[in-house]
This record gives structure tokens, sequence and C-alpha cells, in this order.
């Protein structure tokens, strides 16, 4: 479907299904204040949110406010995350150098995988942002991947296991 701004109206209108070439529905017209209200409320419900989601969320903007912790270790914050198949952890990935512009540079990707427990999600985002914060985080993290020459930074690949390809 397309969804435009038609004056005071936000209209959906035009859906389309390429499975199925019959599908047709009405055009669906909404006051442009409700819907606004509507979208902004979605935005904030957070709901649908598993505690590790909410630790991840409330880890990465806590790290992300303190951009000057990985500019001494020249890592870059690529992201903290969490999957509903591993309800009980949440995984940090940096990147090293921070600088990659040059694409023909050797660079690292660094992860950790962290334990959630039963506490408030906020207690632990501060409890694991003062935990992370404190060091060399390329010291605690594995090596996850990284360009083909990435060993002439220093840090050796992980080793294989054969028994899980």
């Amino acid at each position: 479907m397309t969804v435009t701004r038609n004056g005071d109206h936000v209209v959906w209108a035009g859906w389309r299904d390429p499975a199925n070439q019959d599908f047709d529905l009405p055009e669906l017209r909404f006051t442009a204040g409700q819907y606004e209200a509507e979208v902004l409320r979605a935005c904030e419900d957070r709901g649908w949110e598993w505690p590790a989601e909410v630790v991840a969320r409330l880890l990465e903007a806590g790290l992300r406010g303190r951009g000057d912790w990985l500019v001494r270790w020249d890592c870059e914050l690529e992201g903290v995350w969490a999957s509903r198949k591993e309800p009980d952890r949440i995984h940090v990935v940096l990147w090293h150098p921070r600088d990659r512009a040059d694409a023909d540079l050797p660079w690292l990707q660094f992860g950790m995988t962290l334990p959630i427990s039963a506490d408030a999600p906020s207690v632990q985002a501060e409890r694991l942002e003062a935990r992370l914060t404190a060091g060399d985080p390329r010291t605690t993290a594995e090596v996850w991947g990284g360009s083909h020459d990435a060993e002439q930074l220093g840090y050796p690949w992980p080793p294989i296991d054969l028994l899980s390809m």
C-alpha cells in the first residue's frame, strides 16, 4: 500500500500483494492528528520486549552515550542485541580499529556474550555498562570475525571446531 498525507487526513491506498493479484482492499482514511498520536503511542510501547531485549536496548544506549570509552581502545560499538532463542543472554559487538574508512587495512570484529539474570533490566544494564567501560574490552571479548589479514592486528583467530561444521 501507499501511505500519503492528504490535508488533514492520512490515506492508505493502492494495496498490493504480488502473490495474490486479485487482492483488493478499500482506501482507508484517518485524521492526521489521531494517526500521529497512534504512531507516537506505538513507538513508545515496549510491551513486546522480553527482559534480555530491554537490557540490550538500555545497555546500547548507555554505551553510545559514553562513546569516549572506546576511543582509547581504538574500537567502535557495532551494536548490542538479544535473540528470543537465547532469552538469558545478550551480545555486544565491537569493531577494531575504529576508523575503517580504508577498506584495505585489516580489521576485527570482537564479540561478547553476556548472561542476563532475573534482576531489573535497568539495574543489569547499569552494572554491565560499568563492567564493560572499566577496562579494555579487547581483553575480555572474543574475535568473531574480521578481514582476511586481521591477524596483523595481533589477535589470533579463534580455533575452528571441526565437529560443529
